[in-house]
């Protein structure tokens, strides 16, 4: 099939540590560089990350870079579109590494296949001892549920796939990114798209060579963000988030509820019943942790059986945080959409 000149856009901000790697994945690329404009859209970089992609525009002069005073990935992917000059758009991000097909076969899946929006799997990779633990971590069932762009084999239609590849059109058919999503704006951009007739399509050979947090500190902190913004983006557009977003919530507060049952009540049902789930979750915590050490070495052990409750708790308890601020979050929405209606009149 002839390829199509295409717009990739990239949203950065703070990455030197990783953009020169990206910028060398994407110009190593089987997809002809003269078919190709690379939008990096930065939202207000406090590191050299500017600066190092003005120098590399030099030997790359496809590289586009866009400020985006608002910073957020929405606000900057719609910066991108407006600007890009081509009909296909494909979505990258900086913290990420990429395979020579990897676009090639992006655009190939989007034209060849009955669907909307095409993507791949993550293959997780990790900087560091740490680095390398949360990776492994992120690979199970356990640590990611049932998330098929993580762990499928297969191709098929799904519910979402990270990042992504567009026709342009469809952006002026359902509207772009929805700027109020701090995160899971690839959720509620494909539930969107589902939503009105359309199809996601996923190439388990389009895969994403992407670097997780290296620090327990960091880990907890996504995992954090990750469950307080499932819960404003479920309640802004219910049906976008699944299930599985949400069992860390149920398991912190099924293990807070049976603790302050089990002391107010001293009832041996209720001890009974936290000593029940916990035995189950520390049987799944062990065996997927002896999974991973007896393939990686034994002193991950240790680490893994850490890893899994806190990054748990720290999910649930962004989920906790979540809903406890929905009321502040829904007004400050309110107040906003009444400024900007004030100012279009």
């Amino acid at each position: 099939m002839q390829l199509p000149f295409i717009s990739v856009i990239l949203p950065v901000r703070n990455e030197e540590k990783f953009i020169a790697a990206c910028v060398d994945s994407i110009f190593s690329q089987d997809y002809p560089a003269e078919l190709m404009e690379v939008i990096f859209v930065d939202g207000r970089s406090e590191d050299r990350t500017v600066a190092m992609l003005r120098e590399m525009r030099k030997e790359h002069p496809q590289i586009v870079v866009l400020d985006n005073p608002n910073r957020t990935v929405p606000y900057a992917m719609n910066i991108g579109i407006e600007a890009c000059k081509a009909d296909v758009i494909v979505r990258l991000d900086a913290h990420a590494e990429y395979p020579p097909d990897y676009i090639r076969l992006s655009v190939e899946t989007l034209l060849t296949k009955d669907c909307d929006n095409a993507g791949g799997v993550f293959v997780t990779r990790g900087k560091g001892f740490m680095g390398e633990a949360i990776a492994e971590m992120l690979k199970t069932p356990l640590g990611v549920g049932n998330a098929t762009y993580r762990l499928t084999q297969e191709d098929g239609y799904v519910d979402t796939v990270p990042f992504g590849c567009w026709r342009k059109e469809l952006f002026d058919r359902i509207g772009g990114f929805d700027e109020r999503m701090t995160r899971n704006q690839d959720n509620e951009l494909n539930h969107r798209i589902r939503k009105n007739g359309g199809k996601v399509y996923l190439n388990h050979k389009i895969r994403v060579l992407y670097y997780c947090r290296d620090t327990m500190r960091g880990i907890m902190k996504m995992a954090y963000m990750n469950g307080k913004w499932g819960v404003i983006t479920m309640t802004l557009v219910p049906g976008s988030m699944g299930v599985r977003h949400f069992v860390p919530l149920a398991f912190v507060l099924s293990t807070v509820g049976l603790v302050l049952l089990t002391l107010l009540t001293h009832s041996w049902l209720f001890g009974g019943l936290l000593a029940l789930e916990w035995g189950a979750y520390l049987l799944l915590d062990f065996f997927y942790s002896y999974t991973i050490a007896k393939e990686k070495g034994w002193k991950f052990f240790p680490v893994e059986v850490i890893l899994y409750p806190a990054f748990h708790f720290a999910y649930g308890y962004g989920s906790l945080v979540g809903i406890a601020n929905l009321p502040k979050f829904l007004k400050a929405e309110k107040e906003k959409k009444a400024r900007e209606g004030g100012k279009k009149a």
